[in-house]
C-alpha cells in the first residue's frame, strides 16, 4: 500500500518549515508552551534533534507515497536511539496529509516500520503522542503498543 522513500535536501527544508509550526502549535494546544516562545522553543528543539539536519546520524526522514500511485500521502521520520533493554526505534514524527487520513496509510508505515526496526537491529519501537489525540492513540493501540507513561492535567 506505501513505501518510504528518503527526502530530498529541497523537500527536507519545506517539511522542516511545516513540521516545526505543527510541533510548535501542539506544544502550545496542550499548555507546554506559550505563543510568545513556541516557535523558538521548536527551533532550538529541532536543531537538537537535527543538528546535522537531513544528514544527522541514525535519523531517517521519509516521504510516504502511495505504492500504486507514487503520490506523496505523508512523511516519517524515526531515528535508532538508545534503550534500556538495547536500541530503539524511536518514531519522531509520523504524518499523513488531511486527504489521506483514515484511509490505512498510517497503519502501512507503522507495519512497515516493524520490519525496518528489525532490520536495524532494535528491538523495541517507541513513540510519543498528544493525550488529546485520540484517533492516533487508538490506531497505536490497535498495533500493539502500549502505553508506558501518562501525563494529566486539571485546568483550575
Amino acid at each position: 500500500m506505501i513505501k518510504l522513500r528518503a527526502m530530498t535536501s529541497e523537500e527536507f527544508a519545506s517539511w522542516q518549515t511545516k513540521a516545526k509550526a505543527d510541533y510548535a502549535a501542539d506544544q502550545i494546544r496542550v499548555g507546554n508552551w506559550t505563543e510568545e516562545n513556541g516557535q523558538q522553543k521548536a527551533e532550538e528543539q529541532f536543531a537538537g534533534y537535527l543538528p546535522q539536519g537531513l544528514d544527522t546520524e541514525n535519523h531517517y526522514l521519509s516521504l510516504v507515497l502511495d505504492a500504486t500511485t507514487e503520490e506523496t500521502v505523508g512523511h516519517v521520520w524515526y531515528a535508532v536511539m538508545p534503550g534500556s533493554t538495547g536500541p530503539t526505534l524511536f518514531i519522531a514524527s509520523l504524518g499523513i496529509d488531511e486527504p489521506y487520513r483514515r484511509k490505512g496509510y498510517a497503519a502501512a508505515v507503522l507495519r512497515t516500520l516493524d520490519g525496518e526496526a528489525r532490520a536495524l537491529g532494535t528491538n523495541s519501537i517507541r513513540l510519543h503522542v498528544f493525550g488529546d489525540n485520540t484517533p492516533a492513540r487508538a490506531l497505536y493501540a490497535k498495533l500493539g503498543y502500549e502505553e508506558t507513561n501518562v501525563q494529566m492535567v486539571k485546568q483550575l
